[in-house]
């Protein structure tokens, strides 16, 4: 994508200003090079967006998503918002400064609607062009979180965002060490936390597949840290 790019048939995006005290700067001034997708878990995305304005809160995103499509910003891109929390993608342990956090609006348990799936997308678009950050840096909170946080959730199309060039987009490969394709791909884990591990990676790569790790995990995984070891 050229840096004035968005998807095909998306309308420009004018996030709407809404600032919130909780941010600082990003710590030894780092570069944002990774996104992370998060959903509110609440029914009103203004109640969610004010909640991250809220000192009491000491906690932010950079941008919140409606459901209609509305867009605010809270926090400047080059600034640290408070969105990741504990948590780890490849070597990097301090996710708040080396990302752009984006809250969607939606309970976790029902669909995502159109205008904000398309908002998202010209949002992402913008986001990856202004920092040279690739599609393989856009991950969800439960990436970075195993076992702790669960969204964007089973009912967000990762799969439309990887059609669109604006996530990973799996291919298979030859079946390997699942566990160590994960390392190697970034996902951050301790050996109780392999059912986590398994959880996570079907929610985003095979939604759907249950039952215990099977051959088709471990070719996935082994797709994804040939083409994509994080750094």
């Amino acid at each position: 994508m050229g840096s004035r790019a968005v998807p095909r048939g998306a309308r420009r995006l004018t996030p709407l200003w809404h600032p919130s005290d909780n941010f600082g700067p990003r710590r030894l001034g780092v570069r944002p090079d990774l996104v992370v997708l998060h959903y509110t878990a609440m029914e009103c995305a203004e109640a969610a967006r004010d909640w991250l304005c809220d000192p009491a809160s000491n906690v932010s995103a950079h941008y919140v998503l409606g459901r209609h499509g509305t867009c605010w910003q809270l926090v400047r891109e080059d600034m640290r918002a408070w969105h990741a929390g504990l948590g780890a993608w490849g070597s990097v342990e301090e996710v708040n400064s080396r990302s752009i956090g984006i809250e969607i609006a939606n309970t976790g348990f029902e669909p995502f609607p159109e205008p904000q799936m398309a908002a998202l997308e010209t949002l992402l678009a913008g986001i990856l062009a202004r920092w040279g950050i690739p599609p393989d840096r856009v991950i969800g909170h439960s990436d970075m979180a195993l076992g702790r946080k669960i969204d964007p959730g089973p009912r967000f199309d990762w799969a439309r965002l990887a059609r669109r060039g604006l996530a990973i987009r799996p291919q298979a490969a030859a079946p390997g060490d699942f566990h160590a394709d994960a390392r190697r791909f970034g996902y951050v884990f301790t050996e109780d936390q392999h059912p986590a591990l398994l959880t996570a990676f079907r929610a985003r790569f095979r939604p759907g597949a249950d039952g215990p790790l099977d051959t088709a995990d471990r070719a996935i995984m082994a797709g994804l840290a040939a083409r994509s070891p994080a750094v």
